[in-house]
């Protein structure tokens, strides 16, 4: 069941190519982003911190728009991926580039918040932000490429895709 999940999420960030022998290595790349943001976003939480946010926010984006030159791409690729062209991130398909895009909205908003000093309106945020990234690390689910499939009127194949579906065909 494991790999399935796994599988599942691959094909739900857009990559259609998912063998059972590229899956691990995959869905391992593709969790290295929010694996590094989560912590950053705990700390910007916990001390309220725009900047922390904001500068988020443009790396977010900053994959969202420009997907070949994704600085945590970059980063995995160079250290993490070796010489192993399976173990190396692509540019993002357009499932991803949403989700990167979705997350930089929600930094941007609390960094925003944060500014303009509207801290209810951060916290909300802040706990929108904090469950989309558990679910996302701890249950194999993306919410942004969810709503991407949503949105292009593909619910059958959004649910397909769902850690607990048997698999997309």
């Amino acid at each position: 069941m494991a790999s399935q999940t796994k599988e599942n999420f691959v094909r739900q960030q857009g990559f259609t190519d998912v063998s059972a022998d590229s899956c691990g290595v995959r869905f391992g790349a593709l969790n290295f982003q929010p694996r590094i943001i989560a912590p950053m976003v705990i700390v910007a939480m916990a001390i309220q911190s725009a900047p922390i946010f904001l500068a988020l926010s443009t790396l977010s984006w900053w994959g969202a728009i420009k997907p070949g030159w994704s600085v945590f791409d970059a980063v995995y690729n160079r250290f993490f991926a070796g010489s192993d062209p399976a173990a190396r991130l692509t540019p993002a398909p357009a499932p991803r580039r949403f989700s990167m895009g979705m997350a930089g909205s929600f930094m941007l908003g609390i960094g925003m918040s944060l500014t303009a000093g509207w801290t209810t309106a951060a916290i909300v945020l802040q706990v929108f932000l904090a469950i989309a990234l558990s679910a996302l690390i701890l249950g194999r689910f993306c919410l942004g490429s969810y709503i991407y499939y949503f949105l292009r009127g593909r619910l059958s194949y959004a649910n397909q895709t769902l850690p607990w579906a048997r698999g997309a065909e």
